[in-house]
Order: C-alpha cells, then sequence, then structure tokens
C-alpha cells in the first residue's frame, strides 16, 4: 500500500504538525472503504481510543486512496468550537493529491492542515505531552 519510506515521511508530518498544537493527530489509511468514510473513521476513532485524550482534541485523519475517499473525524473537544464545514479545506487538499495520484503528499498536506485548524484551539503547551502514537495504522 505504502512504502516504508512513504510512511516514514506520514509520521514526520503529523510530529511536525503536532508540534504546534497539543492536539493529536492520527493517520489511518484503510484498502478499501465500502461505505461513508465518516462512518468508518467514527468506527476507527473509538476503536483506537482517540476519545480518551485528556483534552478531547484528537483528531483522525482517515483515507482509502483506492477509492478516493477520505474523512477527517474531530472529537469534542474541538468539534464543539468549529463550523460544520471545519475540515473541508484540509480534506479537499488531500482529495486534489489522490486525483493526480499523489497518495503520500496528500496525506502530508492533509495532517498539516489539520494541525493548522486546530492550533488556534490548541496551541502547543509548555508541558505537553504525546499522548497517541504518530505511526500510520494501515487497515486491511
Amino acid at each position: 500500500m505504502l512504502s516504508t519510506e512513504e510512511l516514514k515521511k506520514i509520521s514526520e508530518s503529523i510530529r511536525n504538525a503536532e508540534s504546534h498544537t497539543s492536539g493529536e493527530i492520527r493517520v489511518c489509511v484503510a484498502r478499501r472503504c465500502k461505505g461513508d468514510p465518516l462512518v468508518a473513521a467514527f468506527k476507527k476513532f473509538h476503536q483506537l481510543k482517540m476519545d480518551r485524550t485528556l483534552l478531547r482534541n484528537g483528531v483522525l485523519v482517515y483515507l482509502s486512496p483506492s477509492d478516493q475517499k477520505a474523512a477527517i473525524l474531530g472529537d469534542k473537544g474541538i468539534n464543539e468550537h468549529v463550523r460544520p464545514d471545519f475540515w473541508d479545506d484540509a480534506l479537499e487538499e488531500m482529495l486534489a493529491c489522490f486525483r493526480r495520484g499523489d497518495i503520500t503528499e496528500g496525506i502530508c498536506k492533509g495532517v498539516g492542515k489539520t494541525g493548522e485548524l486546530i492550533k488556534a484551539l490548541y496551541p502547543v503547551s509548555e508541558n505537553d505531552i504525546n499522548e497517541l502514537s504518530d505511526e500510520v495504522i494501515l487497515e486491511e
């Protein structure tokens, strides 16, 4: 699905985005997404226990490049403060790259944009702890 080098690049983009926010970003790449990607993201979000961060500020970037589907799901601590179309900019950047066949770049752009969007709500703190892994989740 993705090479070791591509996975490293995505993990680095997560670390970089999180260096500007106390929010937690995870990426899940699914081989297939048969239904609504937002529903799949919701299930994965809870399966990964992302709703258990201290500030409820976790974000899951969920995608299936082969199906050209993606969703970005933020936890309660973010979503109760933002407009409904908050994630659309990041999602559109990702999907535009996917349509060009540039999956890794699309994921990195989506992660970067996500970090930019949440840093105003959750700026990085002096004693910030990385609560969730920065490694990409590959779902068969």
